[in-house]
């Protein structure tokens, strides 16, 4: 009695563990909602509105079995529903009640809150009539034999598992003449004993042959009905049906195959002959668990265990044995056979493994982006050994996941650390579980775990900054390099998309690829622009979109594609006279070019073309300075023509020309003494500027620098008034030389002035205080693209001396000499105009009268 005890407290057990009970009745289409947990259970209640959109119900599912995916579970809502049509019949036995146990693991985010445990009862309806092994039976009475002889006929099987669906009442269809009545009665396995009883004596001479029905109906709403049509035959029959010696047989067997009988049964039948003679069978009330492991021996009765249980299986079963005679009809009756299995040996446990979320076989998936302390499967053990042989003990060594127990026997797995799939994107896990029996036994279980991507990395580049360099005046759709960027995420989080970068004010002259490779959209142009400079922005396409970005610099190189150009002589030709005085300096005037290329291809050479016939002229090939290559002599006076030649240092070379048409007049007159007078005049003027300048600047620099810039703007704009006008003003340069270009210079100290000045020239000396020239940016129009020159902050100092004698001498204009010229600085511009910075000496110049006006600056 120890082992039905025992039972009787498991199911008791297992019956308080039930959480939910459900009904639903087979047959029912698939999308039938059975229940609402949440509802049912109250357990939103206990939760705020915003917690409540956190929760979701998982069904917890054990493998692949012949009842998997009967249900249908909502995550969010918590409601169940069939998930295909349930058959009672084939899912239960009769005489037991029909039922399902489904785990439903409830979730807050990803936190493990509760298991429940919902039984659902599946409700039988009745969609099976009751139905007799043979529709037509044949039975013989003897016409001895007298009122009350009763022969046994097949009774009616309903396969429906519900109590009143296969519940079976039987009557007979006959005529009122005929002497035949139906008896039933009840056998131990729970099926009707059908027998027909002779209500009075046969007369076989009067009728031989009888035809009647038995009608079984079952119990359902509506009830359903077979029908057997039984026809008798007056004769002598088996009246007598196998008896055994007790309806009830109990009996122990070891787990053991090949072990002695474990019963062997016998029946015993009073009738002599074919009616007399025993066979037995299985009652099909058996389950199928018991024929699978149990064998009967037709002709003996022996029953043998033919299969060992295994570890989870019933160890008590009821067999149900059927003795039928050989008579016709035949008879039988029935015994049952109660059978204990008796398991004496330690197994080891049984480990059984559900995963929360998706999965297939042993292998689960989770995202990298999962928060520690995360659900990931339900674990359950069983033993069913008895002491220490069945209690059992698990553990998990893993970095990533751990196993924690809530319950006895059982475990769940929750996430420990961290996960990254770009590191490791698959994780093996096992579940290593031992009972304390002696030996102790133990089982392993092992699953994978597989990693999903997020796009959790943003795009790196390759470098810090890109550089790349190409040519101007290229085609269009150049290729100006490649952008490579790197991003190890998978699928859509891998793949990148770039684009340009600009602020909509500045066009940008540029395009990229799906691949990151940069193409000109036109040709491009240094003298434009000779160096862009953008960024580049990379994104990759996964949800949220993660980018990056890079600068790159794109340096457009000059190649020489523009010729020179002269900005003095600014007219072609140009008209000029010169007068040359004795001891004056060689210096005739400075030409000057312009380029818009740049470095070598802006580096200018300077060249007599023609017109020098008599090798009078000289020009310095890099400054432009054209002078007398030797002392002028009347002979030399007359008209020359001269062409002269610019060329740049790029390859191909360019050049341009142009033309002064000169008119030489040689004088005979000095003016030595007055540029001493000047000379010495300037050396004064300028010690005193210094010294108030500087005592000034210490106390309002501001202010006296604007002042400054003011009283130079008035003396410039003196020197420029008309002929008429400097008449009467002996300070200002004769109106016969305004046509002439004097070329400004630049040095670091005023021009010695000779120690012998007469008073009387004092008088006619006017020195154009210095004029500080900032850097500043000019605009040449060439090809329409604006240039960037630039000059040196320098003093630029600019004197014009003037002297108007009783005798209405000419005035002499003369050009500072060459050795002044060496001691000039000056910067040679990104337009390619200017001077190349060198020194070139220094010297002094011979006296004279220096007149310096409209000089173009750059």
């Amino acid at each position: 009695m120890l082992v039905p005890v025992c039972m009787l407290l498991c199911l008791l057990q297992q019956c308080l563990c039930v959480d939910l009970t459900y009904h639903v009745e087979e047959r029912k289409s698939p999308g039938t909602q059975i229940g609402d947990i949440a509802a049912d259970t109250n357990l939103m209640e206990s939760f705020s509105n915003h917690d409540k959109r956190l929760i979701t119900f998982n069904l917890l599912q054990k493998g692949v079995t012949k009842n998997s995916h009967l249900f249908h579970f909502s995550k969010k809502s918590g409601k169940l529903y069939t998930a295909k049509q349930l058959d009672a019949e084939d899912m239960c036995i009769q005489d037991k009640e029909c039922f399902q146990m489904i785990d439903i693991a409830v979730r807050k985010g990803t936190s493990f809150i509760k298991l429940l445990e919902i039984k659902v009862i599946i409700e039988d309806i009745n969609d099976h009539k009751p139905e007799f092994p043979d529709k037509n039976v044949h039975i013989i009475f003897s016409e001895r034999d007298g009122k009350g002889t009763k022969i046994t006929i097949p009774y009616a099987v309903d396969k429906d598992v519900g109590a009143l669906n296969s519940q079976i009442t039987y009557h007979l269809k006959k005529n009122k003449d005929e002497p035949f009545g139906l008896l039933v009665s009840k056998s131990i396995d729970g099926t009707s004993k059908l027998s027909i009883q002779l209500e009075e004596r046969l007369d076989r001479e009067l009728k031989e042959i009888y035809k009647i029905q038995v009608i079984a109906k079952d119990g359902g709403s509506p009830p359903k009905e077979g029908v057997m049509n039984v026809h008798i035959s007056v004769s002598d029959v088996n009246d007598n049906t196998p008896v055994f010696s007790q309806s009830i047989y109990n009996v122990s067997v070891n787990n053991k195959i090949g072990a002695m009988p474990v019963l062997s049964l016998s029946a015993n039948d009073l009738d002599s002959g074919e009616n007399g003679r025993v066979s037995y069978r299985l009652s099909p009330k058996t389950s199928k668990t018991a024929k699978a492991h149990f064998d009967l021996n037709e002709e003996t009765g022996e029953i043998t265990l033919i299969k060992k249980f295994i570890l989870g299986q019933e160890l008590s079963h009821k067999l149900y044995v059927e003795a039928i005679d050989s008579g016709s009809p035949p008879s039988s009756s029935i015994a049952k056979v109660l059978v204990n299995v008796i398991n004496q040996q330690n197994n080891p446990p049984n480990i059984d493994v559900t995963f929360v979320f998706k999965s297939s076989d042993n292998t689960t998936t989770i995202s990298e982006n999962i928060v520690v302390g995360s659900f990931i499967a339900y674990v359950k053990v069983t033993d069913h050994d008895l002491g220490q042989n069945g209690e059992v003990k698990c553990n998990l060594h893993h970095d990533k996941f751990q196993l924690q127990s809530f319950g006895t026997n059982k475990y769940k797995i929750i996430l420990k650390s961290p996960v990254n799939r770009e590191s490791e994107n698959h994780h093996d896990v096992v579940i290593d579980c031992q009972d304390k029996g002696l030996p102790p036994l133990h089982r392993i279980s092992k699953f994978s775990v597989n990693v999903t991507d997020v796009n959790d990395v943003k795009p790196q580049f390759s470098k810090e900054i890109y550089k790349f360099r190409i040519a101007e005046n290229e085609r269009s759709n150049l290729p100006v390099g490649t952008i490579n960027a790197t991003d190890p995420d998978l699928g859509s989080g891998g793949k990148m998309t770039y684009s340009l970068l600009t602020d909509n004010k500045h066009f940008l002259p540029f395009q990229i690829t799906v691949d990151g490779l940069i193409l000109t959209i036109n040709s491009l142009d240094h003298e434009l622009q000779d160096v862009y400079k953008f960024q580049v922005l990379v994104k990759d396409h996964g949800i949220p979109s993660l980018n990056n970005t890079v600068n790159v610099s794109v340096e457009v190189t000059d190649k020489n594609d523009n010729a020179p150009y002269f900005t003095f002589p600014s007219v072609n030709p140009f008209v000029m006279d010169h007068v040359y005085y004795p001891h004056q300096t060689k210096n005739i005037t400075v030409l000057r070019a312009s380029d818009s290329d740049s470095r070598e291809n802006a580096f200018l050479k300077y060249e007599i073309y023609s017109g020098n016939e008599k090798q009078l002229f000289t020009i310095d090939h890099y400054m432009g300075l054209l002078s007398f290559t030797r002392v002028v002599t009347p002979q030399d006076a007359g008209s020359y023509d001269l062409e002269f030649l610019v060329k740049d240092s790029g390859t191909p070379v360019q050049s341009a020309k142009t033309t002064i048409f000169l008119t030489l007049t040689v004088s005979n007159k000095t003016v030595e003494v007055q540029n001493a007078v000047k000379m010495k005049a300037d050396e004064k003027i300028h010690l005193n500027l210094v010294i108030i300048i500087t005592l000034i600047s210490v106390i309002v620099s501001v202010i006296i620098t604007a002042s400054m810039s003011i009283c130079i703007l008035r003396y410039c704009h003196r020197r420029n008034i008309p002929q008429g006008e400097q008449i009467n003003t002996p300070h200002r340069c004769p109106n016969d030389q305004r046509h002439l270009m004097c070329p400004s210079y630049h040095t670091s100290s005023w021009p010695d002035v000779p120690a012998a000045v007469s008073a009387q020239s004092k008088s006619n000396i006017h020195l154009i205080e210095p004029k500080r020239i900032s850097q500043e940016k000019v605009n040449i129009g060439h090809r329409g693209s604006p240039q960037k020159l630039h000059a040196p902050t320098e003093l630029i100092h600019q004197r014009c001396i003037q002297e108007v004698t009783a005798e209405n001498e000419k005035n002499a204009i003369m050009i500072p000499s060459y050795n002044q010229w060496r001691s000039t600085k000056s910067y040679h511009s990104d337009g390619g105009h200017g001077w190349n910075e060198n020194e070139l000496g220094k010297g002094k110049e011979k006296p004279g009268c220096t007149c310096v006006s409209n000089m173009s600056r750059h």
